[in-house]
């Protein structure tokens, strides 16, 4: 590990300047992607700032009916908040499909989206990365393909976003609450991460020195009625091969509105606006629900390992949404 200099931020505003300050530093949360990295060799940053003491701990109801989450609220502790448990389903149960219980214990909300996206070959610092050094290439096209993106990629890079919880939280509209030297600013989170294009080593949309503080979701009341389904290799510690978060809002056999979003599928969290389109107004079948799930995967653009993610996200997608649409009925 390369040497690196340390300091706790006292406040949220001494942080920001210490980062924004300096070219090399970084933020340290609760270091589960960092550290890895920076032991790997990925990432070796000079100076980290410890933001662990700063008072982002907290779950709180808005008077709109909404909830703040506090960016340092780690994984385990919201995904057991009763708020959440109550009125957002999909996001306790995809914190609960993440990482392992250890991990949990220590991700932090903020630091579980700022989650490179990434694939076997950024981690391999032997192979050409264009995520780890721009322009040398992408390894993964023509290479080891199973677990990449068929939406949204481009010929610089085609991993897809880790996150569990970001999935959730794309699908509940949530919004980020950043700050930086100029001032505090509001991020919807579907426009946090970025698709890859020409730069696929910007994962965010955030600048250098930027802090996220919090994220807000908004009241939904039919997010009660909501789930998060992961199909993965193993039951613990595997990233998704692909995932769903949905809520249905269903009256009379008749889909109202829907909330629906896919993990494993691209650069970042995928909001499936495609198929939330086909549902409003549509029947709560079977039938409706594959051709929603259809009309999201006409632009997927499989590779040659990973074809099977298009049958795989159908059927996600439907057996969730058959599932919640039972609950609606009587």
């Amino acid at each position: 590990m390369n040497p690196f200099a340390y300091e706790r931020a006292s406040n949220a505003a001494g942080a920001v300047a210490a980062v924004a300050g300096h070219p090399g530093a970084a933020f340290l949360g609760g270091g589960t992607n960092l550290v890895d990295h920076m032991r790997l060799g990925v990432a070796s940053p000079d100076l980290l700032v410890d933001i662990t003491k700063l008072p982002f701990d907290r779950v709180e109801e808005l008077p709109s009916g909404g909830v703040r989450i506090g960016a340092g609220v780690r994984n385990s502790d919201l995904a057991a908040d009763q708020l959440i448990r109550s009125r957002y389903p999909m996001l306790s149960q995809a914190l609960l499909s993440g990482a392992s219980g250890q991990l949990r214990n220590l991700a932090t909300t903020g630091g579980n989206l700022l989650q490179r996206t990434r694939c076997v070959y950024f981690q391999d610092v032997t192979t050409p990365c264009n995520k780890r050094e721009p322009g040398t290439g992408c390894s993964a096209i023509g290479g080891y393909t199973r677990y990449h993106a068929i939406l949204g990629a481009s010929e610089h890079c085609v991993a897809v976003h880790p996150s569990d919880m970001a999935v959730a939280m794309v699908a509940l509209d949530a919004t980020v609450v950043v700050l930086g030297r100029l001032g505090e600013r509001r991020v919807k989170l579907v426009e946090f991460h970025r698709l890859p294009g020409d730069d696929p080593w910007q994962d965010t949309v955030l600048g250098h020195g930027e802090l996220i503080v919090a994220v807000e979701l908004p009241a939904l009341p039919f997010a009660t009625r909501s789930a998060y389904r992961k199909v993965r290799d193993r039951a613990s510690f595997a990233f998704a091969l692909v995932s769903v978060a949905a809520a249905l809002d269903v009256e009379g056999g008749t889909v109202r509105d829907a909330r629906v979003a896919l993990g494993g599928v691209a650069h970042k969290p995928w909001r499936a606006t495609q198929a939330e389109a086909a549902l409003r107004g549509a029947p709560a079948t079977a039938e409706s629900f594959r051709r929603a799930a259809d009309a999201e995967l006409a632009a997927a653009r499989p590779l040659d390992g990973n074809a099977y993610k298009i049958p795989m996200v159908r059927n996600t997608m439907v057996a969730v949404l058959r599932d919640l649409s039972a609950e609606a009925t009587p």
